[in-house]
């Protein structure tokens, strides 16, 4: 018997989430998200960058107190 293939289902809207280094170290779901649906807790190195997106939601998290990187000589 032979089957159609199955459509993915559709994605929720990409969530975008402002965090404080009070909040670090960051890990996707946050302890305010619902647990119905979490996936994996991951942990995301946004200190460096200053922006991380989850790999398993695409929630993307914004570190607003983000200090300037010293100058590298």
């Amino acid at each position: 018997m032979d089957r159609e293939p199955v459509a993915p289902a559709p994605t929720a809207r990409t969530m975008r989430v402002e965090v404080t280094h009070a909040d670090l170290p960051l890990h996707c779901p946050t302890p305010a998200m619902s647990l119905w649906n979490s996936h994996p807790r991951v942990f995301l190195p946004i200190d460096v960058s200053g922006e991380e997106r989850c790999p398993y939601c695409g929630t993307v998290y914004v570190l607003t107190d983000m200090k300037e990187l010293p100058d590298r000589q």
